[in-house]
């Protein structure tokens, strides 16, 4: 464990960046993408855990997707987390940490069929949409349109993803009990 004489930078502290993006409007943002790289993460264990569970006659098409978005929830907590960094911050690590910052909550260890694990990935979509899009809009009336074209970019990822879902929950798919 770590001493506090060899910290670099103590979590919930912002420091001047090289972006030149003011240190009191950095840390608004911070705490926003902190908060979206604690919901990307909780979701991707969900969907991860889905990947690993998945059963049924559409086995392969999901298995397969549920990885690939699995992958892209991975890539966007590295956007996010280096993003949060370059403008002075700490990302967030650590299941404890993402526990406590996100806005979602993960279902749980049970496993469910494979229809109600789909909404349950949904309804987090949902929820973190809703969040990115709230932090697009302050990144911009913050003026660090950077950060809120970073999130556009995950936006839209996500928004795709959570589509591809709704279209494996139509009626005539995934069998029901």
């Amino acid at each position: 464990m770590a001493t506090q004489e060899h910290v670099s930078r103590e979590f919930g502290t912002v420091e001047e960046n090289d972006l030149r993006l003011d240190v009191e409007k950095s840390e608004q943002i911070i705490d926003a993408l902190n908060q979206d790289l604690a919901n990307v993460y909780v979701l991707y264990h969900q969907v991860k855990k889905h990947h690993w569970n998945v059963e049924g006659a559409e086995f392969r098409d999901l298995h397969l997707f549920l990885g690939d978005a699995a992958m892209n929830l991975e890539e966007a907590a590295d956007e996010l987390a280096e993003r949060a960094q370059a403008l002075g911050g700490t990302p967030i690590s650590g299941p404890a940490a993402q526990e406590e910052h996100a806005s979602v909550d993960y279902e749980g260890q049970d496993i469910y069929n494979i229809r109600t694990s789909l909404e349950h990935d949904l309804e987090v979509y949902g929820d973190i949409i809703e969040a990115t899009r709230d932090h697009i809009e302050l990144a911009e009336n913050l003026g660090d349109h950077a950060t809120a074209q970073i999130l556009r970019e995950i936006l839209v990822q996500t928004e795709e993803d959570a589509h591809h879902i709704e279209h494996y929950l139509a009626g005539d798919t995934l069998v029901m009990d």
